[in-house]
């Protein structure tokens, strides 16, 4: 089982857009794929519709809490075939006033008991830096950021970068990383000038491919489907199908960058 976290500290640079369409792509290749929604705000199991904040249901706020110890309770079925999710909503944000011991390993101890159950764990974090980041950072096998390209956003990356390093160090192995630049619009300069920073800046751990902006996804998630059932041969549909046929192949390293990748 491998386990992928999507993070970045700043919110609206398509984390949540990362993680489902990285998951159905992965399902749609038969892998079995649980998500794990730990964003207080829920925005992947809304798109997945199921209520994160439903007090009827077990949630990761148990985990946490320490009222369940164990992942499986706590998994609903999706409307997309192969992939399961977990969830925590509102609850989640007030994990760090706990104060409890041990919390920050919590998900990477609960996840080694699933690893026969699935093929792919893929993590939508907050954009904060707090213990729910610090678990996905702790358990995963590859940190996927999604980075706007756009000044602000970069500034954010920054932070990010900073925090895996720190992880990195505490948990005494590697922390492979790759860095996805999303909402790309050629068409703007300031676009162009913030993926040009990106490639001087991190040349050997960024994806190449820009996600292009794309109406299509948000379309997609107002219906709840993934964006290949919706608009298959989108821009933002091919873009990822190139990166999770990438990942599928060859793992973080980049592929070479072509000089087209950045026109308008």
């Amino acid at each position: 089982m491998k386990i992928w976290a999507v993070a970045n500290q700043k919110g609206g640079v398509g984390k949540t857009t990362t993680t489902a369409t990285l998951a159905s792509e992965l399902a749609a290749t038969g892998k079995r794929v649980l998500c794990l929604d730990i964003d207080p705000h829920g925005s992947l199991a809304h798109y997945l519709r199921i209520d994160p904040d439903d007090e009827q249901a077990a949630s990761l706020a148990d985990l946490f809490s320490g009222e369940v110890d164990s992942l499986a309770p706590l998994i609903h079925n999706t409307p997309w075939q192969g992939v399961s999710l977990a969830t925590g909503g509102a609850r989640l944000a007030t994990l760090d006033r706990h104060g409890r011991q041990g919390l920050g390993r919590v998900l990477g101890r609960v996840l080694a008991r699933l690893a026969d159950d699935y093929d792919f764990v893929l993590i939508d974090c907050p954009p904060t830096l707090g213990v729910l980041t610090i678990n996905a950072l702790a358990a995963c096998d590859l940190l996927l950021i999604p980075t706007q390209t756009e000044f602000l956003a970069l500034k954010g990356l920054e932070g990010m970068l900073r925090t895996r390093a720190m992880v990195e160090r505490a948990r005494g192995r590697p922390l492979d990383y790759l860095i996805v630049p999303t909402l790309f619009d050629g068409r703007t300069r300031a676009c162009r000038q913030a993926f040009e920073t990106l490639q001087q800046a991190h040349p050997d751990l960024l994806w190449p491919h820009p996600i292009p902006t794309d109406t299509k996804v948000r379309e997609a998630a107002a219906l709840g489907e993934t964006l290949s059932q919706h608009a298959a041969d989108s821009r933002a549909a091919s873009a990822y199908r190139d990166l999770i046929n990438h990942l599928l192949q060859n793992g973080p390293a980049p592929a070479e960058m072509p000089g087209e990748e950045v026109a308008a």
